[in-house]
């Protein structure tokens, strides 16, 4: 069971599990710290400095971390998502649509952190993050989000979609078809999903100096191709290409290339 509150467009979940940390919060203020820090996007370490009356930023972080199980901690946030999806929202075939999110990380991991650090291009001067990603659809021009995994160090791409995919099971949702960001752009991901036969989209990693996906960069008209990311012999795997352009003033602003199956 999770216990959750609504306040605007934050959702805070509490498992039932830890319902002495749930009381406890109440009687110090220390909910009134994790609730102004998800609506704001702030740190707990600034936002128990904006707060009077409240425990300090030591004494919050030892309490978060009782909470320790992270697999469960994890299944209830998504019993609570599904909870609260939309009566509105239709079953059956549905755009869906993953994201990889980064969380910059500093310092050096402890033996607990490690297992979740993420290790991506560098951001903000690092290129150690946590990472989670997020399976959602877009209902009435809200985006619902039907439920999320961590990433752990030794999480594959094709694990995280396969994962977050299962959660669409049990809410009788089928993909129609499967925006992904261009994180999970990899030969393996592209491969896996042709075999599933899953209509997907997702922006197209530029590789190459000379070569690769930059040759098709070219010119003022959007148009289809096909392209293969061949890494041997036994390793390959071919999709079509779409370049997308939009002009500027005088000048290309941008041009995004994105592969549909």
């Amino acid at each position: 069971m999770v216990i959750f509150f609504i306040f605007g467009r934050t959702t805070v979940y509490f498992p039932f599990t830890v319902l002495p940390f749930f009381r406890y919060i109440f009687r110090t203020g220390l909910f009134e710290i994790l609730v102004k820090a998800a609506s704001t996007g702030d740190s707990i370490e600034n936002t128990a400095k904006l707060l009077k009356n409240i425990p300090t930023a030591n004494d919050i972080r030892y309490h978060l971390n009782k909470i320790n199980n992270f697999e469960e901690l994890e299944a209830q946030i998504n019993q609570a998502l599904k909870s609260r999806i939309p009566l509105g929202l239709k079953k059956g075939c549905l755009k869906i649509a993953i994201d990889l999110n980064l969380i910059c990380y500093y310092g050096k991991p402890t033996s607990s952190e490690l297992p979740y650090i993420y290790r991506s291009e560098a951001k903000s001067g690092t290129n150690s993050f946590y990472a989670y990603a997020s399976l959602y659809v877009i209902s009435n021009n809200k985006r619902v989000t039907l439920a999320i995994r961590g990433v752990r160090q030794l999480d594959t791409s094709v694990a995280l979609i396969t994962y977050l995919l299962a959660e669409l099971e049990s809410l009788k949702i089928n993909v129609k078809k499967l925006y992904l960001d261009r994180g999970f752009f990899n030969t393996p991901v592209i491969r896996w999903l042709q075999a599933l036969d899953i209509p997907f989209l997702m922006p197209a990693i530029k590789t190459g100096k000379k070569g690769g996906i930059k040759q098709f960069l070219k010119g003022k008209k959007s148009y289809k191709t096909t392209y293969t990311i061949t890494r041997d012999k036994d390793n390959f795997v071919t999709f079509d290409l779409w370049i997308v352009c939009n002009l500027g003033e005088s000048t290309m602003a941008q041009n995004q290339s994105e592969k549909e199956r």
